[in-house]
């Protein structure tokens, strides 16, 4: 299992020298509390710095952007937060002159209508509409709170900070990232090309190895190695598979064990792979329960080569911190017009079933044996919220483009085989033309959460990519 990282941000106070000094002195220490309650770093500025520790003039900013220009490997998003009026040009001097490309949130504190005296008054709501028009000036986007201004005891400032944090783990976990493609696409996919160099152009590279080579690798495996043995028993603890052959098993370890290893030499950060029908042809397993595994341990794994189903997958777990699956659009419900079967063979994280079990795949074992099917993971995925991700290159435009969506799995019950839910998502048949009339695919990447508005706001904010939204609780 991947630890997931403590997060660093740059804070900013802003200050207007003419409002109430003790606003900011007393402000920023409260936003330093809330954001050591949240394990988060904090670079800033101290009072032997400046005045409070806070940024009031040119001075200020240029003290403040060589801070951070300090620790510029380290800093994941930048907070303005505004406990007076502030100077709002000096605060986005600050931002321009560190020269840091990542996420910023700007908050603003709350008055009180009875506290509107000299002495207690902010004006932080007006002081950031003056601040956002200088970072609109600048060329900087910027995140805003739910609400214009917003006290830090609240749900609300809190659940606002938390997706913040959110939209800045996507945006550094995209960029220098790297996605492994063990094989090439089975040949009838076509759905699944996709180009490199846009890719390369957002920072994001694509690791190949030939699917002989992992199975070379696989079939000389030490048995007797502990990588071995972990791997054997980590796939008897998850999966307790009582009816699958040992040999089955031993070749699952084996492959698993391969996997991970060339996964942490390269620095893999997600994995699509050639699942069908040279891997059971040649080897005898599927490999969905070692891909079950890779992806509960937080390096999503996505099946028929599908690199930018395995980016999409990655993205989602960014947002939530949670495992991804990649599904298929794959059966309307009755007549319902807002539900759909999702379904895979499957290769689901085990967090995503109700119960699981191993068993083998139904639909090839026709064609290439049954004994060469083990390892295939069945059941019903359990209800609850859902995000739904698309990511597509399109070369004639040399961008990348995306749909999200938001739903839930809903309890209803359906006898297939594989892995399987019902999703219900609001204006489902919109959504579906959308996906057939621009060309997406069938894969969809999905997170058992609700992180629509965090994904969108990282992808098409910051990262410049185009995002079709169906139902996502954006803010406005």
């Amino acid at each position: 299992m991947k630890h997931l990282r403590q997060m660093t941000v740059g804070l900013i106070a802003a200050n207007r020298g003419f409002f109430p000094g003790w606003l900011v002195e007393e402000g920023k220490k409260a936003f330093l509390n809330v954001l050591e309650s949240m394990n988060v770093r904090v670079i800033t500025l101290t009072e032997k710095d400046t005045k409070y520790g806070a940024v009031e003039n040119l001075q200020d900013a240029e003290k403040c952007a060589n801070l951070f220009k300090q620790h510029a490997e380290e800093i994941d998003g930048i907070i303005v937060t505004l406990p007076n009026f502030g100077d709002e040009r000096s605060a986005a001097t600050a931002i321009r002159l560190s020269g840091l490309n990542v996420p910023v949130l700007v908050h603003a504190f709350p008055d009180e209508t009875d506290k509107l005296d000299l002495k207690h008054r902010r004006d932080s709501f007006c002081g950031k509409i003056s601040l956002c028009n200088n970072l609109v000036q600048y060329h900087i986007p910027f995140t805003d709170t739910t609400y214009h201004t917003e006290a830090l005891d609240s749900e609300q400032f809190r659940k606002d900070l938390q997706d913040f944090l959110a939209v800045c783990r996507v945006v550094k976990g995209v960029r220098n990232l790297k996605i492994g493609a063990v094989g090439t696409r089975p040949a009838a996919f076509n759905t699944v090309r996709f180009s490199e160099k846009i890719l390369e152009s957002y920072g994001i590279s694509v690791e190949t190895i030939d699917l002989s080579e992992i199975i070379a690798r696989a079939n000389s495996f030490d048995s007797n190695s502990l990588e071995y043995k972990e791997h054997l028993q980590k796939l008897k603890d998850t999966f307790k598979p009582g009816n699958v052959p040992e040999k089955s098993l031993d070749r699952m370890a084996r492959l698993s064990a391969t996997l991970n290893e060339w996964i942490e030499q390269n620095h893999i950060d997600a994995v699509a792979i050639q699942c069908w029908t040279a891997l059971e042809a040649l080897y005898g397993i599927v490999p969905c329960a070692v891909m079950s595994m890779l992806s509960e341990s937080l390096t999503p794994s996505a099946c028929e080569t599908d690199v930018m189903g395995a980016l999409s997958m990655y993205i989602l777990q960014l947002a939530s911190n949670k495992p991804s699956a990649l599904m298929d659009w794959n059966n309307n419900f009755n007549d319902e017009e807002d539900k759909a079967i999702m379904f895979h063979c499957s290769n689901f994280p085990v967090s995503f079933f109700e119960s699981c079990q191993m068993s083998y795949q139904d639909i090839i074992a026709g064609t290439v044996g049954k004994e060469n099917t083990y390892g295939t993971c069945v059941g019903r995925v359990s209800p609850g919220p859902a995000t739904f991700l698309r990511l597509s290159t399109f070369d004639n435009e040399g961008i990348i483009a995306g749909v999200i969506a938001e739903g839930r799995f809903t309890e209803d019950n359906v006898k297939t085989f594989g892995g399987y839910g019902v999703v219900e998502i609001p204006n489902l048949q919109s959504l579906l033309k959308t996906i057939t009339q621009n060309g997406f695919e069938h894969h969809v990447a999905v997170s058992k959460s609700n992180v629509g508005y965090i994904v969108q706001e990282a992808l098409e904010k910051y990262l410049g990519w185009e995002i079709i939204s169906y139902q996502c609780s954006c803010k406005h």
